[in-house]
């Protein structure tokens, strides 16, 4: 497992988030994660979940790197989904994970971050503009 480079980047919005410098509408603060709303929502609930600690750009590092905290930021990221009722929603139960890794995916911050969307339908994924 490789160690986390840097704790902090000042460079880094969510790192800025995490340390107080910018405000964001927190709705779970553990030990090692951060998780808030999205300022620009894209379903009813849309909530970011971050690992406190800068040092991995995308999931796909995450995943390769530290395996456990990977794990770790689903679980949390299932702990804000039920936190929010969408886990145990009796009338529509669901919510959807997503994590966009790279520009062509829309990936703009470069802390790796978690989306936890739900609290209506979900549509399917859109498609690439092929023309």
């Amino acid at each position: 497992m490789k160690s986390v480079e840097a704790a902090y980047d000042d460079s880094c919005l969510f790192c800025r988030i995490v340390a107080g410098q910018i405000s964001a509408t927190v709705v779970r603060d553990s030990a090692d994660f951060l998780a808030f709303r999205d300022i620009a929502p894209q379903a009813p609930t849309h909530v970011l979940v971050i690992p406190k600690r800068h040092g991995y750009r995308d999931v796909a590092q995450l995943a390769a790197e530290n395996p456990d905290l990977a794990a770790r930021l689903l679980a949390e990221g299932a702990e804000v989904a039920r936190q929010e009722g969408l886990a145990d929603n009796e009338i529509r139960p669901g919510y959807r994970f997503v994590f966009n890794t790279g520009d062509a995916a829309g990936q703009t911050v470069y802390h790796v971050h978690l989306h936890v969307l739900g609290g209506d339908a979900l549509g399917h994924f859109g498609r690439a503009g092929l023309g």
